[in-house]
């Protein structure tokens, strides 16, 4: 999310806005959804408080919904998935009802994606709505001959339970060959299992340089807030095998309309079928994944900033 927020004030400013970021200050770890939504509500307000004292905007974005929450006054926001659909249960009783309110009263909204509206049950023809997604662009520049793919597949794993990382290893045991590896990123959580080898947190180069080696990118998640790992395999050249898991989820479609047989509960089947791909075949999926991808490129995200968006803060800032 904090690469996210980096790349929308960079657009803002190439459309000719001043802009100015403020973060809240990570507070301390509770046990609780509920209380880590109510400390972090807070340590935005007083962000924000901060900020507009300081830098008493014309127009004001909340970049989470969470953020505005307790905001002190209205504002944009923007958002991957709401409370509504990822605080189920008592993990949501304080933070669904202020969070209806919340987007209702918002003068503009500004989702990552289409589904973030579906499942805030907000109508994506709602004047109020401007969809700006997470720019995505290649992390290296293409080469004439084909890049080397020595590795065979990977995934991230954050969240392990989220992420599906036990569905993803039971897949993996079942058709895994001699030779073939899986890298296991974002966590040190995993059990020990042939072929599989963890690698941890990276830095964002270095996750992109282990894509670009990367035939195939695994993903089980549970639930898919928005899937910016996905879509950046796509960017690198992956091909992508996944659950077709519930939430706003930007690269299920696009996924489903590469190879629809690639995206299923029954993952073992598929990602020895991905992995068994020709190089020509899997170089004609990234081509037509690269295709489908231009509307998130960076270029095609500006014109959405430039046109759309900083235009309506504006003009609803003047109201």
């Amino acid at each position: 999310m904090r690469a996210a927020d980096t790349e929308l004030r960079g657009a803002l400013e190439r459309a000719g806005a001043a802009t100015e970021l403020v973060s809240a200050q990570a507070p301390r770890e509770v046990r609780t959804f509920a209380l880590t939504d109510l400390t972090w509500a807070l340590a935005a307000r007083r962000a924000a408080l901060a900020g507009l004292e300081t830098h008493q905007p014309c127009a004001l974005l909340y970049s989470s919904v969470t953020a505005a929450l307790l905001g002190p006054q209205r504002g944009a926001i923007r958002f991957d998935a709401p409370a509504a659909a990822n605080r189920r249960g008592r993990h949501g009783l304080w933070q669904r009802p202020l969070e209806r309110r919340r987007l209702a009263q918002a003068p503009l909204l500004v989702p990552y994606a289409e589904g973030s509206l579906r499942e805030a049950s907000i109508d994506p023809t709602d004047p109020r709505a401007i969809v700006v997604p997470v720019p995505i662009e290649p992390s290296a520049p293409p080469r004439a001959e084909s890049p080397e793919r020595d590795l065979a597949a990977m995934t991230y794993a954050a969240n392990p339970s989220k992420k599906g990382l036990d569905r993803i290893l039971a897949a993996w045991s079942a058709v895994r060959r001699d030779g073939e590896r899986l890298i296991v990123c974002g966590t040190d959580r995993v059990p020990a299992a042939a072929g599989v080898e963890p690698r941890g947190t990276l830095s964002p180069n270095d996750f992109r340089a282990l894509l670009r080696r990367a035939r195939v990118f695994l993903a089980a998640p549970r639930r898919e807030d928005y899937g910016q790992t996905q879509l950046e395999a796509l960017a690198d050249g992956c091909t992508l095998v996944t659950t077709p898991a519930p939430g706003p989820y930007a690269a299920l479609p696009i996924a489903q309309q590469l190879d629809p047989r690639l995206v299923t509960d029954d993952l073992a089947p598929a990602l020895r079928l991905a992995l068994n791909q020709p190089a020509a075949q899997a170089a004609d999926y990234a081509a037509r994944a690269a295709t489908l991808l231009q509307p998130l490129r960076r270029a095609a995200v500006d014109r959405v900033v430039a046109e759309q968006l900083l235009p309506a803060l504006l003009e609803r800032a003047a109201r």
